[in-house]
């Protein structure tokens, strides 16, 4: 998984896991649920599986809001640092792609 600093309060399940690749799902089961402070050690790929928003805090203390679109991935390299909160008023998740093989090692 990521590198947490904080925990957070929405769900994380592990749906698959082996050496190249971890799938998890993210629930937030009410608006303002967050992941909690995290830093992504590999590549990784989002699937929301809902249409509305997410907050983002950086690293860098901005907030900003995300639109997200059912089955419409997106791409971020490693080293993000970030929590993601819920900005909505229903449950909501999405699927979490990690590719634990680096190819720059």
């Amino acid at each position: 998984m990521c590198t947490p600093a904080a925990p957070g309060t929405a769900t994380p399940i592990v749906l698959i896991e082996n050496t190249r690749t971890r799938v998890t799902e993210w629930r937030f089961r009410a608006r303002g649920n967050n992941t909690g402070w995290h830093r992504h050690d590999y590549d990784y790929v989002v699937v929301p599986m809902f249409d509305g928003q997410l907050e983002i805090l950086g690293a860098d203390g901005n907030r900003t809001l995300a639109e997200m679109k059912t089955g419409v991935p997106y791409f971020r390299e490693l080293g993000a640092e970030h929590d993601v909160i819920s900005a909505n008023d229903f449950e909501c998740a999405f699927i979490e792609i990690e590719f634990l093989e680096n190819p720059r090692d």
